[in-house]
């Protein structure tokens, strides 16, 4: 466990800034309040075993005990890196888009297995959509009860929606909560 080098932190940052925009200033700065000190932390991103990790500073800290072969997870995995050095999400991110995500779309209740099969969003299948979401950002998809189902990349605008055809792609599938049951080796 080490931390990101300035190439590794840059990748991350683009890749969570994509989704976040300005509120990545929010997960960076977010207080911690676990663990024994009483004054709280900050928290830190982490690179094992190419899987980058969001973690309390005082988690890192104890973490710091147990040897590298040993040690299986520290906080939440986010990504991780390829050998090329690109950076992509997983699934395990969710919880952290969705609070401080700047664009989301919302899913008619009949169309979200559809999603969680892996299949992108079609016009057909959305219910909402943010006002100002331009093609190629990075979109939170939620179903109607505000529940995280997923994140993709946008396809089309928002003025673009509504022009589109009812077949037309919306949103791009990356990722979804259905991963867990499709690949459980690989998120394991």
């Amino acid at each position: 466990m080490r931390p990101l080098d300035e190439k590794e932190t840059t990748a991350v940052f683009e890749k969570l800034f994509k989704f976040t925009g300005p509120n990545l200033k929010h997960l960076i700065e977010r207080p911690a309040v676990e663990g024994p000190d009483p004054t709280p932390g900050r928290y830190c991103f982490r690179l094992h075993k190419n899987r980058v990790y969001y973690a309390s500073e005082s988690l890192v800290r104890r973490a710091i005990s147990v040897s590298r072969p040993r040690l299986a997870s520290l906080g939440t995995p986010i990504g991780k890196l390829t050998k090329s050095g690109a950076f992509h999400l997983t699934v395990h991110c969710l919880d952290l888009l969705a609070a401080h995500a700047r664009h989301k779309v919302w899913l008619k209740p009949a169309s979200e297995m559809t999603f969680l099969y892996g299949n992108s969003v079609t016009k057909s299948m959305l219910a909402r959509i943010t006002e100002n979401t331009k093609a190629g950002d990075g979109v939170v998809v939620l179903s109607m009860s505000d529940l995280p189902l997923g994140f993709g990349v946008a396809a089309r605008s928002a003025q673009d929606c509504r022009k589109a055809d009812t077949n037309a792609v919306v949103v791009h599938h990356q990722a979804d909560t259905g991963q867990y049951l499709r690949s459980e080796e690989e998120l394991a």
